[in-house]
């Protein structure tokens, strides 16, 4: 009687912190700083092993540029339980970066709640979401290559 597995975006601006940081960081980083409630309680509600499309926000990059996996659960942080964290580990690299316009053209993405709620920084995934953002991007590095068939556009990132 397993846990069902979830997904969620975790939203981030790359000037803040970047897949860049992530990746260089061993691919360990603790996701804190969250303040909205809403956000929190999404947090507060992932499991081990749950995916997580890493987001580039801001006014030049918005788009899914990897895939993190949750490898400690909510703890919290700081004096009084203010705040908290989850700690998540790369998984590997979009093999095309997926583009916020991009996800809005397409029919089977409406009703995304990042659409939804544009300010969130963490936002849950439904699986056919997380499916089809997967195919567009032509999945990513560690993925198993189950997308390998996909259209790839690899620009050499990194």
């Amino acid at each position: 009687m397993g846990k069902e597995k979830h997904y969620w975006l975790l939203k981030t601006e790359p000037g803040e912190w970047s897949w860049e940081d992530q990746a260089a960081n061993e691919g360990l980083s603790n996701w804190d700083g969250v303040k909205n409630k809403q956000a929190q309680k999404n947090l507060k509600a992932m499991h081990l092993g749950d995916l997580c499309f890493f987001y580039h926000s801001g006014a030049k990059a918005r788009r899914v540029v990897g895939v993190v996996s949750v490898v400690r659960e909510w703890y919290e942080e700081g004096d009084g339980g203010a705040g908290g964290a989850v700690d998540v580990r790369c998984v590997g690299e979009m093999r095309r970066a997926v583009d916020l316009g991009e996800m809005k053209k397409e029919s089977g993405l409406k009703g995304f709640g990042l659409f939804r709620q544009p300010r969130l920084s963490v936002v849950p995934v439904p699986e056919e979401v997380w499916k089809r953002v997967c195919e567009m991007g032509g999945g990513y590095e560690g993925d198993g290559g189950e997308s390998g068939d996909a259209e790839v556009g690899d620009d050499g990132g990194g």
